[in-house]
């Protein structure tokens, strides 16, 4: 055999430098579509029919069925689509994965690209350290592209000579020669190749080199595509093992909606490679059929294996578009919701970093969201901790202290995701703009959940004591919280609802309101002290909770500044463009 260790890895190498060319240029593609990508994807949650378009014109963005399905879970894990909604965008992800197999088979072996992809790179190289983020992007994304193609060719050059190593050919050929039993395990290896490689597209590539420089027949490479289709939804479903319940559905739905798929391909296979084989003869100049492993047809097989590729899964999604409930139900019995979901903790950045910049801020934008939710909730067990005699105390203050440690946890790592979001360096001035202000959100959130386990800690330390406002004190505390209540719910709303829609005056006249209620109460707190109303203790505890409350107003104005400013400065930075 003349293929010696140095000779594999330069083709590990070559392999190496296809996927990094295929990396930037996905990365380019994506930075270039920027918040684009965004209005592409709100189109998922119209109906079915349209999320596979959407699916497909992400991954054709993309170029990557992985990054748009893991997209998916992720939107799923965030409450930015439904399971049901998620389904379309899987099945037109698959579809879309196909596009990427054309461009290798068209540009890649019927044509010479090399030199074009050069001259490329020698064109666009300069762009990259242009202080114009667009041509940058673009110039990335055209570097890239370069890169991918002449990373094949080292691929087509690297691979062996089938014809100058016998001892190869009898190898293959002792897996080649078994029937359906040959194309089962070759799916088996086409799996095992898009683990490796942890791209559909990637593996693709692989196997059409595979094809052509005659290593396996067109049947076993159909099989491995096939094999491909399956590996690539592990990557959704390692993502979907830190998500929620909806979010391990849809990546579940992925996996059964490949295999499916595959399963009637496989007892179809010969006759749709039949078909596949009259359409690209009936096209191509030579007449050797695609099926013969004849060196003349090998470049034609690349175009039957790319057609082979799209006709599998656009058949796939049109045959099962109709069962797509009966999947969804059988899903839905294997991934049972698992009850009450544990409300104290990351739900929406878990599955980690969004592939555009504008997408993993709107990530983390939910979790600003739930992070206000959570204050919320601490604000009403409070109110309950305070004023309700049948209340289980206990429960309680364990409940609000888990909730201010999780205020904490969650402070640092939205923090921390936000950091790493501006790492990008490429981020456009609007994004890092919000990206601040997000950032003092959570610092005033933090400091609300912060004085809520205070107020909680002077609660319990009256009721050890046995201390007891008058009546007339309960409903003034009353009536402080109803208005905290009130600033909290507004700013809720603000931080849910689109930067456009934040209502900064019904924000002020509420946190006026709080203040006002605050002195008011404090001149009739000192009333009470005069006459000897109650306790100096429980006065004591009376003026310090009615002070962290009025410090809890200052703290939510804030966060409506800070949503409100998020959207004038962004405002001011368009205009200025």
């Amino acid at each position: 055999m003349n293929y010696s260790l140095f000779d594999l890895l330069q083709l590990i190498g070559a392999l190496g430098v296809f996927i990094f060319g295929m990396k930037v240029f996905s990365e380019g593609l994506q930075k270039i579509a920027g918040n684009r990508l965004k209005g592409i994807l709100s189109g998922m949650t119209r109906n079915r029919l349209t999320g596979v378009v959407t699916g497909f014109a992400t991954t054709a963005i993309t170029q990557s069925s992985t990054t748009t399905t893991v997209m998916a879970v992720s939107f799923v894990n965030a409450g930015l689509l439904t399971f049901i909604q998620s389904t379309g965008v899987i099945m037109g992800a698959n579809i879309g994965t196909t596009v990427t197999a054309w461009i290798v088979a068209l540009f890649g072996f019927k044509m010479k690209i090399t030199p074009i992809a050069m001259a490329l790179i020698g064109i666009f190289f300069a762009f990259l350290f242009s202080k114009n983020s667009r041509w940058r992007n673009i110039a990335e994304t055209m570097v890239g592209f370069g890169i991918l193609f002449i990373g094949l060719e080292f691929i087509k050059t690297g691979v062996p000579d089938i014809r100058s190593n016998p001892e190869m050919l009898a190898f293959l050929d002792m897996f080649a020669g078994h029937g359906y039993l040959s194309l089962l395990l070759f799916v088996a290896v086409g799996t095992i190749l898009t683990l490796v490689m942890q791209s559909s597209s990637a593996a693709t590539a692989v196997t059409l080199v595979m094809l052509f420089e005659g290593w396996i027949s067109f049947p076993l490479a159909a099989a491995m595509v096939l094999g491909e289709n399956i590996g690539t939804t592990v990557t959704a479903n390692l993502a979907a093992m830190v998500g929620n319940v909806q979010a391990k559905r849809a990546a579940r739905f992925h996996l059964a909606f490949n295999l499916i798929g595959v399963c009637w391909m496989l007892a179809a296979i010969y006759p749709v490679m039949y078909a596949i084989d009259s359409i690209i003869q009936s096209f191509a100049s030579s007449p050797a059929s695609i099926m013969s492993n004849d060196p003349a047809a090998r470049p034609n097989a690349t175009l039957g294996l790319s057609l082979f590729h799209t006709s599998f899964n656009i058949l796939n999604v049109v045959l099962l578009f109709a069962f797509i409930p009966a999947i969804v139900r059988f899903i839905e019995r294997i991934v049972p919701d698992d009850g009450e979901e544990d409300d104290y903790h990351l739900r929406y950045i878990s599955t980690g970093m969004m592939n555009s910049p504008a997408l993993s801020i709107e990530q983390a934008q939910k979790e600003v969201q739930h992070f206000a939710e959570i204050v919320e909730k601490m604000h009403k067990r409070v109110n309950k901790l305070l004023f309700d005699p049948q209340a289980k105390r206990q429960k309680l203050l364990d409940k609000i202290a888990q909730m201010e440690d999780t205020t904490d946890q969650m402070e640092v790592e939205i923090s921390d995701y936000l950091v790493r979001v501006t790492e990008d360096g490429n981020l456009e001035q609007e994004l890092v703009e919000r990206i601040r202000f997000m950032q003092m959100m959570i610092n005033d959130l933090e400091r609300i959940a912060d004085i809520y386990f205070q107020i909680s800690k002077l609660s319990e330390r009256m009721h050890e004591t046995k201390s007891a406002w008058p009546q007339e004190a309960n409903e003034e505390m009353t009536a402080m919280m109803t208005a905290v209540q009130q600033a909290i719910n507004n700013m809720r709303k603000n931080v849910a609802r689109n930067a456009s829609s934040v209502d900064l005056d019904e924000a002020i006249r509420l946190e006026d309101r709080v203040d006002e209620l605050r002195d008011e109460f404090r001149t009739s707190h000192y009333q009470r002290l005069e006459q000897s109303a109650y306790s100096p203790r429980a006065g004591v505890s009376f003026i310090d909770v009615l002070n962290r409350l009025e410090r809890i107003g200052d703290h939510v104005l804030n966060v409506n500044e800070s949503a409100a400013a998020s959207r004038l400065k962004a405002m001011r930075i368009r205009g200025n463009r």
